[in-house]
């Protein structure tokens, strides 16, 4: 029978405690950093020369130039990618890897 009183007691007593707090400070969040003119976030440039016979892509990570795009007046574009980062380029015919995921239909409706 005490036990009733008891917790109905600490039960108002928890509220009344819970109300008296002041609400916590509102703060502002941090500015975010500055960027430098010569830096981007985590873009790549990509520098686009057109021609007559051809249009060329070059793009660049931090300054490093790691794939060429060459789309001809009359074809398929094609690319030439660093793929060690040694500065030696091998040609792609696209940028897709070959990996093909299986999909199975496991039950349709």
């Amino acid at each position: 029978m005490r036990r009733i009183p008891l917790l109905s007691l600490l039960c108002l007593s928890c509220s009344v405690s819970a109300a008296q707090l002041p609400p916590p400070a509102k703060m502002d969040p941090p500015p975010p950093p500055a960027l430098n003119a010569n830096e981007s976030a985590d873009e790549p440039q990509v520098t686009i020369t057109r021609d007559t016979a051809q249009t060329v892509e070059e793009y660049r990570a931090n300054g490093k130039l790691y794939m060429i795009k060459i789309t001809p007046k009359h074809g398929v574009p094609y690319y030439l990618v660093d793929e060690r980062g040694d500065g030696k380029f091998a040609r792609q015919e696209s940028l897709d890897s070959g990996l093909r995921v299986p999909r199975w239909i496991i039950h349709s409706f």
